[in-house]
């Protein structure tokens, strides 16, 4: 052969108008342009089911009696849903005309945008959820008993000597506290997991199309 796949590759593939190597250009295309609609189209099916569940979540709390832990979920929910449609719109601006190895670094760089966001927004977003049980739990219902109080009127009764500040347990203070600074501290390290463990895959199969051809242009 008078011409090696790397040579083929690098004089063809590479370049965007090149008919050195049409069927290998039009390969790598199909295959960049499948990672990134799956891609798409899994961001689009989670974007779906938060806001679905944004929509339960709130009548739903008010039917179980809770109705602050609904409305500050809701809160959650919607800011996820907003920050996705950013993204979204960013997924779709990438442009397809360019070569197969710009536009998965594109993507790669889209990716990367995406993991940074999701790990500042998860140091917030952790903590902010954990709040959210606690004071939903904690004053149930619209207008009626607050459960509390009702719930610190029954731990005096057994532990008469337990110190309170603004009628809280000061041991459920410190806890509390703690438990904050702990989602706070890992939440990011727990956002990128969570992203990791739905695309995982596809992140998987970028990097390694972005190797390859890292390594034939070399």
């Amino acid at each position: 052969m008078e011409k090696s796949i790397e040579s083929i590759w690098k004089e063809g593939f590479l370049k965007k108008d090149a008919l050195v190597a049409p069927k290998l250009n039009n390969l790598y295309n199909q295959k960049s342009k499948h990672i990134i609609d799956k891609f798409q189209r899994m961001y689009q099916i989670n974007r779906i089911a938060i806001a679905a569940f944004a929509l339960i979540v709130l009548p739903v709390s008010f039917i179980s009696k809770l109705p602050y832990l609904g409305v500050l979920m809701f809160i959650a929910f919607a800011i996820i849903i907003a920050v996705s449609g950013r993204f979204m719109k960013k997924l779709k601006a990438i442009n397809t005309g360019d070569t197969s190895y710009q536009y998965l670094n594109s993507f790669n760089e889209f990716i990367k945008d995406l993991l940074s966001v999701n790990e500042k927004l998860s140091r917030f977003l952790y903590p902010y959820i954990f709040i959210a049980i606690i004071l939903g739990f904690w004053f149930g219902d619209i207008g009626g008993n607050i459960p509390g109080k009702e719930f610190v009127s029954k731990l005096i009764v057994d532990y008469p000597d337990m110190q309170l500040v603004l009628g809280l347990p000061l041991i459920g203070i410190f806890g509390a506290t703690f438990i904050i600074f702990i989602l706070a501290l890992f939440g990011g390290i727990i956002g990128t997991w969570d992203i990791n463990l739905v695309y995982s895959g596809v992140i998987k199969k970028l990097e390694e199309l972005i190797g390859d051809m890292e390594e034939l242009r070399n």
